[in-house]
C-alpha cells in the first residue's frame, strides 16, 4: 500500500535520518488509516521500512480502545470504530491534528510505560511553544489544561505496539467542533472537560502546529 499524500522532508539535520515524516493533504478515513499503520509496521518489523510520524486528520468519527465501556457511548453521533489500541472512547475529526507514531523500540527502549511517558514529554514541550502549560495528571491518560477552576483535555494518547513497533499515537486539539465530543464520555472521564487551542484563544494554524511537533521531537526521542 502507497502512504497516501504527500511526504513532507525533514528539514533539519539533527532530525534522525531513520524517521520518515509524512503529512496527509486530505482527511483520511480511519480504515484506510488503519491497514497503511498495519503494513507499515510489519515493515519496519522486518527491517524493509524505514520509522514513521505521519500527520493526518480524520473525518468526525468516535474509535473505542480496548478498555472502552458501552456506557461512556452516550450518543453515536459518528461513524463508531473498536480499535486495538488501549484507551478508551475518543472523538477525531477536522482541526484535530493526529499523529500516528510507528517507532522501532528494540532500537530505542523495550518499555512501553517509558515510550508514554515520551509521548506526554512530547505533547508537554509542543504545547508549550505556543505559551501553553499542558501537565500529566495522575490516574488519567493524556495531556490536561488548568482552566479557571476546570481541568480540561487538549490532547490524547493511544497507543499499540506489535512485535516492539509501536502504532497509533495521539490527537492534539487544535480548532475542531468541541460539541463533537459530547456523544462520548471523553476517555471514560466524566467530571472534567475538552478544551482547544482555539478554545483557549490561541491562534495556530495546521502547519504552525506541525512545525512545533517536529522542532520538539527530538527532546523527547533522542
Amino acid at each position: 500500500m502507497q502512504a497516501m499524500n504527500a511526504a513532507v522532508p525533514a528539514a533539519a539535520d539533527d532530525w534522525p535520518a531513520q524517521v520518515e515524516w509524512l503529512r496527509a493533504q486530505t482527511s483520511v478515513a480511519y480504515p484506510e488509516a488503519l491497514a497503511f499503520m498495519e503494513e507499515r509496521v510489519a515493515r519496519i518489523a522486518e527491517g524493509h521500512a524505514r520509522e514513521l510520524v505521519w500527520f493526518l486528520e480524520h473525518p468526525p468519527i468516535y474509535t473505542a480502545g480496548t478498555s472502552a465501556k458501552e456506557s461512556d457511548l452516550l450518543e453515536p453521533r459518528f461513524p463508531i470504530f473498536r480499535t486495538g489500541r488501549g484507551g478508551q472512547f475518543t472523538y477525531h475529526g477536522p482541526g484535530q491534528r493526529v499523529a500516528y507514531v510507528m517507532l522501532d523500540l528494540r532500537h530505542r527502549r523495550k518499555d512501553i510505560r517509558t515510550f508514554v511517558h515520551a509521548l506526554e514529554e512530547w505533547l508537554i514541550a509542543t504545547l508549550a511553544e505556543f505559551g501553553i502549560k499542558g501537565e500529566r495528571r495522575r490516574g488519567r491518560i493524556g495531556i490536561w489544561i488548568a482552566d479557571g477552576s476546570q481541568e480540561k483535555k487538549i490532547a490524547a494518547i493511544g497507543v499499540r505496539v506489535r512485535r516492539w513497533v509501536t502504532y497509533h499515537g495521539v490527537s492534539l486539539n487544535i480548532a475542531p467542533d468541541l460539541s463533537h465530543f459530547s456523544g462520548i464520555v471523553p476517555c471514560g472521564v466524566r467530571e472534567h472537560g475538552v478544551t482547544s487551542f482555539a478554545d483557549l484563544g490561541v491562534a495556530a494554524s495546521m502547519e504552525d502546529v506541525d512545525r512545533a511537533v517536529r522542532r520538539t521531537f527530538t527532546r523527547a526521542f533522542p
